[in-house]
């Protein structure tokens, strides 16, 4: 199937939004195919800040309507204790009250940007979009991430290049408790390296230590930065390290 006969199927739809490569090209194309859409992010604490001010400033790229809800994921046990499948229940969360503001709109159709290369096995919140009836077109169609990359390019879409970003919650251990204090020092620890230049990393929380990922190619950076690095992220973790295996 292609995209333009799905939107041709589903004439009013209800986008989940988050202004990654996915979901932006995903809501792209329902605009271009003449659907009547509207976007919805949801804000948590599991979401940065910047991801937010990304969200705005793509919508208003694409001239699309988009509402900012919020979800209070660490109301929820099975969410704050951080079991192995809690990404089931903050899917599962986060999509039933898109679902819920979305009804109000008068959208009965959801749908997300899950795109062909990604694994069920990889992704436990796929359970959570089947229970809730929530449409993945980009896998219907058989796109893959590096499809979609290149197609966003060819739209000339400033995303199409955006490195792959997993929520601040993905940071903590399996089986650590999620608090917001912990949220908040991989924010800001983010936040700096990234102010420092640094892109497509991670911040793995240790009990109070840091582990830094970075991909192969910003390992030079290192040196001239460490001290910036360790000064400011000693300010939140007792101890910073440097995960000497490559990010893939």
């Amino acid at each position: 199937m292609e995209l333009s006969a799905f939107f041709q199927a589903h004439d009013r739809v209800a986008v989940a939004f988050s202004s990654g490569v996915d979901s932006t090209y995903l809501l792209y194309s329902a605009i271009n195919s003449g659907a009547k859409v509207k976007a919805y992010y949801v804000k948590s604490a599991f979401q940065p800040q910047f991801e937010l001010n990304d969200a705005k400033k793509t919508a208003t790229e694409l001239n699309a309507d988009m509402s900012v809800i919020e979800a209070d994921v660490l109301l929820l046990p099975e969410i704050a204790a951080n079991p192995s499948d809690r990404c089931y229940y903050c899917k599962r969360l986060i999509f039933s009250t898109i679902a819920k503001y979305a009804l109000a709109d008068g959208y009965t159709t959801l749908i997300d940007g899950t795109n062909a290369s990604d694994s069920e096995d990889d992704r436990p919140g796929m359970r959570a979009l089947r229970e809730l009836s929530v449409l993945s077109p980009l896998r219907e169609c058989g796109l893959t991430k590096s499809d979609i990359r290149r197609l966003s390019k060819d739209a000339e879409l400033s995303t199409w290049n955006k490195p792959a970003y997993s929520c601040l919650a993905t940071s903590i251990p399996t089986g650590d408790a999620i608090t917001q204090e912990k949220l908040e020092k991989i924010e800001h620890a983010e936040d700096h390296l990234m102010a420092l230049g640094f892109s497509d990393f991670r911040i793995r929380m240790l009990g109070s230590s840091a582990k830094i990922q970075l991909p192969s190619g910003q390992f030079d950076k290192l040196p001239e930065n460490r001290a910036a690095i360790i000064k400011e992220l000693k300010k939140h973790f007792n101890d910073v390290l440097l995960d000497r295996k490559v990010r893939a």
